[in-house]
């Protein structure tokens, strides 16, 4: 078994380690398309939970009104927040979100996760869309980062998140026999089209899943 940290890393990890996301990555760039979709090009407000450098602000487009809250902010500006999420309460002073994104986010949220999606859950707008990801942990090579304090199976975490939203839809970032995202242009382009299932291959070697959610059915 691999060992899972048990620490929540502050401010002066994330500062570095934020530099690694300036660069768009691949699931940052598919994440770009599914925002830019749910939008459909309609005036929308989105915070971007764990937003690192903000990269993703210059992937979507101009109806979007971006905001972004992070540990550790490089670039100060009005549109993004600097705070430490996980010991506080996720928020953007009183505004409601149409969209909320938190990618590579919960599996470093530890015990505060069901807190987190709850806090989520009370930012989103009647009819609004949280996107998020979270890694496949049961890939048939899986590679555990030596920092997640978050570690589940996707059945573990998906009846979490059920507590909270209604899951319209959930599918792989990508499929990789090694547990990461594909590096060849030509797999990248095919897998960025790819929002779906396959069955049998997905829960074996999905690298990570996005999930789909909208506020609970009553």
């Amino acid at each position: 078994m691999e060992q899972v940290s048990e620490q929540y890393y502050k401010r002066d990890f994330w500062i570095q380690e934020n530099l690694n996301y300036v660069k768009p990555h691949f699931r940052l760039q598919k994440a770009a398309r599914i925002v830019n979709a749910i939008a459909q090009g309609r005036q929308a407000d989105l915070l971007d939970v764990g937003c690192g450098p903000a990269t993703l602000k210059h992937l979507i487009g101009e109806n979007i009104n971006y905001h972004g809250v992070d540990i550790a902010i490089h670039n100060p500006a009005p549109y993004l927040l600097q705070t430490d999420f996980v010991e506080t309460t996720i928020r953007f002073g009183d505004k409601q979100f149409d969209i909320i994104i938190a990618q590579g986010v919960f599996e470093y949220i530890g015990e505060h996760q069901s807190d987190k999606f709850s806090e989520i859950q009370q930012l989103l707008k009647k009819n609004g869309i949280f996107i998020l990801s979270y890694v496949n942990f049961n890939h048939l090579h899986r590679d555990v980062y030596r920092i997640y304090n978050n570690v589940q199976s996707f059945d573990n975490f998906r009846r979490s998140l059920e507590r909270f939203f209604h899951i319209d839809r959930f599918f792989p970032t990508s499929h990789h026999w090694h547990h990461h995202e594909p590096n060849r242009k030509f797999m990248k382009h095919i897998q960025m089209h790819i929002n779906m299932n396959i069955p049998i291959l997905s829960p074996l070697l999905a690298v990570e899943y996005f999930f789909i959610c909208s506020r609970p059915r009553t």
